[in-house]
């Protein structure tokens, strides 16, 4: 394998060793090289770039973690990862549950919230485990056993009672399942992530493959097309305060609520990754009424955020308009998948998509806590309203 550069001195406590590999864990990405960490995730759109772009984004009450197993100074094995105040009901959709629990958390402040250490961002659609490409399939579970290993001394020395993993990929490959088994990590699950194969020519090829209503639906709800006009920009200039101003109001109608994204994120992610970021913007006449984060590579376009006026932009069908346009970006430049992302998931299921199941592991460094999280983790599990396909 090519050499990199790897410079990193670290306090004992953060290091785990054996006499062929060091396991780190390093509060900043750009204590790392950028080729040797993109080397360990192939085909990743949310590479080094974007991680940075999210790690100096000033996302409140989130610290960065990147694990790595390095061999001679080069990068092996390699996790993101990050230190929050969790609320373990974040995932509970909202009702009568979540309202108790909210209720007597404003009399007890720290009712079931833990601080947590976990391995994956809030911020990307999965969490995937890096490999360099020279490391066999059966060297992977001992390296990742290493890192989890390091990853786990540093929750302790950072008070960290909750150890996870989020949104793991099915199919979880069986060496890294027994690892976290023998560790007695708990599953349960994850937001799935909504995909579609662009398999079609045309948008009247990929009408053809919806249902007859719904194939009726989007074309009655793209007559409001002409009144719309769309530009694809890659900086926001001065139109970031009203996105900005569309994405709190979508965040707040939004059922799921975990990290609040910055301006400096939506800023980071355009200027980070030239060539491979842009934001499409919906006006009619002159505002702004939706705005779409994507980012892509050659073969895939990754919808990160789509954030909209919830009456004017309804009234335009711009949830739609923007659905089909993303889907003919991808024929327009030869794009093979369109990821739609997570949640909304009937709907989307509806427009063609599939969706792949993620999972999540969780160990509480008390026993009996972690029998009691275990017991009562159905009610806390990420819910979707469709069918998962894996």
């Amino acid at each position: 394998m090519q050499q990199q550069a790897l410079k990193v001195q670290l306090p004992e406590a953060q290091v785990s060793s054996d006499t062929t590999s060091v396991a780190v864990i390093v509060p900043s990405i750009r204590m790392l090289d950028r080729d040797a960490w993109d080397a360990c995730f192939p085909g990743e759109v949310e590479t080094y770039d974007y991680l940075l772009a999210v790690e100096e984004a000033g996302i409140d009450g989130f610290e960065w973690r990147y694990a790595v197993v390095c061999e001679d100074d080069e990068i092996v094995a390699a996790m993101p990862a990050f230190l929050c105040r969790y609320a373990l009901e974040t995932t509970l959709a909202a009702g009568r549950f979540r309202r108790t629990v909210e209720g007597i958390r404003r009399i007890f402040s720290g009712f079931l919230t833990l601080r947590l250490a976990c391995l994956g961002s809030p911020c990307t659609e999965t969490a995937s485990i890096g490999f360099h490409p020279d490391i066999a399939q059966a060297r992977r579970p001992k390296l990742f056993a290493e890192l989890l290993d390091a990853f786990e001394a540093h929750a302790r020395m950072e008070g960290c009672s909750l150890t996870a993993l989020k949104d793991l990929p099915y199919p979880i490959p069986s060496g890294i399942e027994l690892v976290l088994s023998a560790r007695g990590y708990a599953e349960t699950g994850g937001l799935p992530t909504a995909w579609m194969d662009i398999g079609f020519g045309t948008i009247d090829a990929y009408f053809a493959t919806l249902s007859t209503a719904t194939r009726k639906d989007m074309r009655r709800k793209l007559r409001s097309r002409q009144e719309v006009r769309v530009e694809y920009r890659t900086e926001f200039g001065d139109l970031l305060p009203r996105v900005m101003q569309l994405y709190r109001e979508t965040r707040e109608r939004s059922g799921l609520q975990f990290e609040e994204l910055t301006p400096a994120y939506f800023d980071g992610v355009l200027k980070g990754m030239p060539g491979r970021s842009f934001c499409a913007m919906y006006f009619v006449g002159g505002e702004l009424l939706a705005a779409n984060l994507l980012i892509h590579d050659e073969d895939r376009l990754i919808d990160k955020f789509f954030c909209m006026d919830g009456q004017k932009g309804r009234s335009y069908n711009l949830y739609y308009l923007s659905w089909c346009a993303n889907i003919e970006y991808c024929l327009s430049h030869g794009m093979g998948r369109y990821q739609s992302g997570q949640a909304y998931y009937r709907n989307k299921i509806r427009l063609g998509s599939r969706l792949t199941a993620n999972a999540m592991y969780f160990r509480h460094s008390n026993p009996l806590l972690q029998f009691v999280l275990k017991t009562i983790s159905p009610l806390f599990a990420a819910g979707d309203d469709g069918e998962v396909q894996g």
